[in-house]
């Protein structure tokens, strides 16, 4: 015969399963949606890593850290995919403006308008703490 509390284990290790697959679920249906083709025939995965290998050689030393440090906050766990969605939204700015090289003006502008809009409160409070002057960036912020 079972004990009660073998029995309240199972539950609670259940409910712990069915938790945890859920979320884990939840970030892998996004992930599937990100890979699906668009109307152009390109997925979102697809244009981040064509924004990222056309402006791969104007990035310097100086404007990676400076990326890396942006992304510092992120959980480590998902820095690396942060990075890189960050590092397209920039490419793709430095594209749009047919940028020589990366410059600080346009990593901020990449930075900021990749990070969802949920999250835009902590990032100014980290781009404050940093001490740069987000008053060129108000539009982005409003949106």
């Amino acid at each position: 015969m079972m004990s009660t509390s073998f029995g309240v284990f199972i539950v609670l290790w259940m409910i712990f399963m069915v938790v945890f697959m859920s979320i884990g679920g939840y970030f892998m249906f996004r992930k599937f949606l990100k890979s699906m083709p668009k109307q152009d025939g390109k997925s979102t995965l697809d244009w981040q890593d064509y924004y990222v290998e056309k402006t791969q050689h104007l990035w310097t030393d100086e404007t990676k850290e400076l990326l890396d440090d942006l992304v510092r906050p992120v959980p480590k766990a998902f820095r690396d995919t942060a990075r890189h969605t960050i590092a397209a939204k920039i490419g793709e700015i430095a594209l749009r403006e047919k940028a020589s090289e990366m410059s600080r003006d346009i990593i901020i502008r990449g930075y900021i308008e990749a990070t969802p809009k949920r999250d835009h409160r902590y990032l100014v409070k980290y781009l404050k703490r940093k001490q740069i002057d987000l008053a060129p960036y108000q539009s982005l912020l409003k949106k």
